[in-house]
C-alpha cells in the first residue's frame, strides 16, 4: 500500500521537535500590495441593439395597407393592366342584363349603360354597337307588350328609351300610334272632349286639373290631331287672354301677366297673343312711371310696392329692378337725414327698410354707419348729461346761437356759425320750443343761401345750404323739390363732363346726384351713359 505524500508545509516546527529530516521550503500566499488593487467593472463588449418591437407592428402595418389598397383597386388595377378582360366582363354583364330585360338603370348596371360604357373604352369594335341596336329592339318590344297589358306609362318609358338608341322610326312610330289610340279607347276621349266644353263654357279656363285647358291637352297628348280638342283648346286660350287684357285694364299687372305666360307656355304660336303682348308692355310701363313718381314724391312704401308687382310680373325687368335699388338708396339716405336730426328710432326704422330691399349693400352699410356716428355725437354733446347741466348747456349754445345771427354769421364760419351752434342745441334737446323757434329764425337764411349757390352753379356748396335747410325745416315738399333741382343741375354738369371725356367728374357727379334723388328724370339715362363709357364696358 502506497502511502500518500505528505503535504508541503513551509511553517517551521515548533521547539523541540523532531525534525525527521530536512523539510521543503513553503511558500504563503500573498495577496500583493493593496493600494495597488482595482475594483473597477471590466468593460463588456457593446451589443449591437436589437429590433425594437414597434418595427415589427409597423411591418404588419403597412403589409396590410398594401393588402387592403389591392382589394379597393382591384378592379382599377385590373383594368388598366388587363383592359381587354374589363371589356370582356363589360359585354358579358351587358349581355346578361338583355337576356334578363334590364335594359336601362340609373345605376349603370342595365344593358344599355354596360354597352355604352364597352363602346367608350373601344370605340373600334361593332360588338357594343350591335348590342346597343339588340337594346333599341328589346325596348320595342317591351312597348308592345305593355301595350297589350295597358301599363301605358311603361310603354311610353320602353318607346322614349328605342328612340334614344335610334331604332327604326317606322317600328317606332307604329308603336306611337297604338300607343295613342289604346289609351285613347280607355280613357273615353269624348267624355274628356264633354267635360272640357262644360268647363269652359263655366269659366273654369285654367284653375285646375279638370279646367278646360288641362283636358283638352290631355286630349291632344293622346290625339294630336283631334280637331274638338284644337278647337277647344284654341277657344280656350282666347278666352284667357280676353280675362288677361281686361286685368290689365284694371291696372292688375300680376293676373294679367299670369295669364299670359299660361298662353305663352300652351301655344306660344296663338294669333292673339302679340296683342296681348302689347298690352303687358304697355301696363308694365305705366307701372314703372306710377313706382317713379312715387319715389321722386317720397313717397317709398308706394314705390316699393310698385317695383315689386313689377319683378312679380316681369321678373327680368331690368328698369324695375334698378328702381327697386334706388328706394333702398333712398330709405339709406332718409336714414342718414333723420340720424343727423337725431331722430334715431325714426333712422333705424328706415335703416331696417332699406336692408330689408337690399342688404349688404355700401349705401344700406353707410346709412348704418351713419347712425352709429351720430348716437355717438350726441353723447359727446350732451345730450345724456344730468338734466341741470343739459339746460345750462342748452341756454349757452342758444345765447351763441343769437350771437352769432345778430353777427350775420349764419352758415359760417364752420362751428361758431349760428347753424352749427343750433346744431349742437338741437342734439341736446331737439323739441325744445327755443331751440324750434331759433330754427325758424335761421329757415330763410338757409333758402336764400341754397337759392344763390344753386344760381352761381356753386353745387357743393348749394348742397352744404340745402343740409342746413333740411335740418331746420325738416323733411316736406318743398325740400324734395329742393333737392330735385340740385340733382338734375349734377347730372348737366355730369353730361358735360362726359362729353369732355372727364370720366372721373362724371362719374362724382352721377354719384352726388344720385344721393340727393335716386329717381330724378334723365338719371337712369345718364347712368347707363357713364357705365357704356367706362373702360372695359364693351
Amino acid at each position: 500500500m502506497t502511502s500518500e505524500r505528505p503535504p508541503r508545509n513551509d511553517r517551521n516546527p515548533p521547539a523541540g521537535a523532531h525534525a525527521p529530516g530536512p523539510a521543503p521550503t513553503r511558500i504563503e500566499p500573498e495577496f500583493g500590495r493593496w493600494n495597488e488593487l482595482r475594483f473597477d467593472r471590466r468593460e463588456r463588449p457593446q451589443r449591437p441593439p436589437g429590433p425594437q418591437p414597434w418595427f415589427g407592428w409597423g411591418a404588419a402595418g403597412a403589409v396590410m395597407l398594401v393588402l387592403l389598397a389591392l382589394v379597393l383597386l382591384r378592379q382599377p388595377l385590373s383594368d388598366r393592366l388587363w383592359p381587354n378582360s374589363r371589356l370582356q366582363q363589360l359585354r358579358s354583364d351587358a349581355a346578361q342584363a338583355l337576356r334578363e330585360g334590364r335594359l336601362s338603370s340609373a345605376d349603370g348596371r342595365g344593358a344599355r349603360q354596360l354597352y355604352e360604357a364597352a363602346l367608350a373604352l373601344d370605340p373600334d369594335r361593332d360588338e357594343a354597337r350591335a348590342g346597343l341596336t339588340q337594346v333599341g329592339q328589346a325596348a320595342l318590344a317591351q312597348a308592345e307588350r305593355a301595350i297589350a297589358q295597358r301599363r301605358y306609362a311603361d310603354a311610353h318609358a320602353a318607346l322614349t328609351l328605342a328612340a334614344e338608341l335610334a331604332v327604326p322610326r317606322a317600328q317606332a312610330e307604329a308603336l306611337e300610334r297604338r300607343l295613342r289610340a289604346r289609351e285613347a279607347a280607355d280613357a273615353g276621349l269624348d267624355q274628356l272632349l264633354a267635360q272640357a266644353a262644360s268647363a269652359r263654357a263655366a269659366g273654369h279656363l285654367d284653375d285646375g286639373e279638370s279646367a278646360a285647358l288641362p283636358l283638352y291637352q290631355r286630349v291632344l297628348a293622346l290625339q294630336p290631331e283631334r280637331v274638338e280638342a284644337l278647337e277647344g283648346r284654341e277657344d280656350t286660350l282666347a278666352d284667357l287672354l280676353q280675362q288677361a287684357r281686361q286685368a290689365l285694364a284694371h291696372g292688375d299687372l300680376l293676373a294679367g301677366a299670369a295669364r299670359i305666360r299660361r298662353v305663352q307656355a300652351a301655344d306660344p304660336g296663338h294669333s292673339e297673343l302679340p296683342d296681348a303682348l302689347t298690352d303687358l308692355a304697355r301696363r308694365a310701363d305705366a307701372g314703372r312711371g306710377e313706382a317713379e313718381r312715387a319715389l321722386r314724391r317720397g313717397r317709398l312704401p308706394e314705390a316699393a310696392a310698385g317695383y315689386r308687382d313689377l319683378l312679380t310680373a316681369l321678373p327680368e325687368d331690368a328698369a324695375a329692378q334698378r328702381g327697386l335699388s334706388a328706394v333702398a338708396t333712398a330709405y339709406a339716405q332718409r336714414s342718414e337725414r333723420l340720424a343727423a336730426d337725431f331722430r334715431f328710432d325714426e333712422a333705424a326704422a328706415a335703416l331696417r327698410e332699406a336692408d330689408a330691399i337690399a342688404p349688404g349693400t355700401a349705401a344700406v352699410s353707410e346709412a348704418r354707419q351713419h347712425l352709429e356716428r351720430a348716437r355717438q355725437s350726441r353723447k359727446r354733446l350732451g345730450g345724456e348729461l344730468p338734466v341741470a347741466q343739459r339746460q345750462q348747456r342748452l341756454r349757452r349754445l342758444l345765447e351763441e346761437a343769437a350771437a352769432a345771427e345778430a353777427r350775420g354769421e349764419l352758415l359760417a364760419p364752420p362751428g361758431d356759425s349760428a347753424y352749427d351752434k343750433l346744431r349742437a342745441a338741437q342734439a341736446i334737446a331737439p323739441q325744445d320750443p327755443k331751440v324750434r323757434a331759433a330754427a325758424g329764425r335761421l329757415l330763410p337764411a338757409a333758402r336764400r343761401c341754397f337759392e344763390d349757390e344753386l344760381r352761381g352753379n356753386r353745387l357743393s356748396r348749394a348742397g352744404e345750404c340745402l343740409d342746413a335747410r333740411r335740418a331746420l325745416e325738416g323733411e316736406g315738399a318743398a325740400l324734395g323739390d329742393a333737392r330735385r333741382r340740385l340733382a338734375q343741375r349734377w347730372i348737366a354738369v355730369g353730361d358735360e363732363r362726359l362729353g369732355a371725356g372727364e370720366l372721373r367728374a362724371a362719374q362724382s357727379a352721377l354719384d352726388a346726384a344720385r344721393r340727393l334723388d335716386p329717381g330724378a328724370p334723365g338719371l337712369d339715362d345718364f347712368a347707363r351713359r357713364v357705365r357704356a363709357a367706362a373702360p372695359g364696358a364693351n
